[in-house]
């Protein structure tokens, strides 16, 4: 049985190159977790070979004993010290605290080259868009001998939000890399789990970034959305990987 995600779920499909994985040897979950198969856990085995524990190696001790040591043996570290050793547990920055999402990822993109590739991809995009609204005669701005006067720029700006928005979707929900980005050796990924974002990530990146673009405030709205990253802590975020909960990673 197929252990990929149905068609249309959302969910990154498991063998994504991309995601998040644990370190060799351990699984994704707790290490406190009950096994898959039920039952009770097995004892681990003693220091340096031997027979391992009798049954009830995991109850109580007896009312008065000496509890015993923490596992690996030595004292429990005193309040406030460092359980794990001066090692971060896993998902952990170093030096950092646990749980962070960014643990396990390629660093975060430079916002310099990040502004670098959209231009690139609103070149491309944008010189399709030009060809395709004069071949069907709904440029813009029409000139009329001394008369210039703006025509028809509903149905440029509808074309213009359709073409960038399925151009960003097809690309990062694809591989997380418009050519921009594959040029400039950055990628797109979840922040939960460092995958290729779905479509509908995809989707909803892209309509926050280009739909303002095309029918209202272009150029200011670019600059917010996309420089927002700039100054953006502590995922360097624009405004429309927020609701996408998306970042941008480097791939060099």
């Amino acid at each position: 049985m197929s252990s990929q995600p149905p068609p249309g779920s959302g969910e990154p499909p498991e063998d994504d190159p991309f995601r998040k994985q644990p370190p060799p040897g351990e699984g994704g979950g707790s290490p406190y977790d009950t096994p898959r198969g039920g039952g009770t856990p097995q004892p681990p085995p003693p220091p340096g070979g031997g027979e391992p524990p009798p049954h009830g190696w995991n109850q109580p001790p007896p009312h008065g004993s000496e509890p015993p040591p923490p596992y690996g043996g030595g004292p429990p570290p005193p309040y406030g010290g460092d359980p794990y050793g001066g090692q971060p547990p896993y998902g952990a920055p170093p030096g950092g605290y646990p749980g962070d999402p960014l643990a396990g990822m390629p660093p975060l993109a430079d916002s310099a080259r990040r502004t670098l590739a959209r231009i690139i991809d609103m070149i491309m995009v944008g010189i399709v868009v030009w060809l395709i609204t004069w071949g069907f005669n709904v440029n813009e701005y029409n000139v009329n001998g001394d008369n210039v006067h703006v025509g028809r720029s509903l149905w440029q700006s509808a074309i213009a939000a359709v073409l960038y928005m399925a151009y960003d979707t097809f690309m990062i929900s694809r591989s997380g890399q418009t050519l921009g980005k594959k040029w400039l050796k950055m990628r797109v990924a979840n922040l939960e789990d460092g995958s290729t974002p779905s479509v509908q990530s995809a989707l909803i990146r892209s309509a926050v970034l280009w739909i303002p673009f095309a029918f209202c405030c272009a150029c200011v709205w670019t600059a917010i959305c996309g420089g927002w990253s700039f100054f953006d802590k502590p995922y360097k975020q624009g405004l429309h990987d927020k609701p996408a909960k998306t970042v941008v990673v480097s791939t060099a």
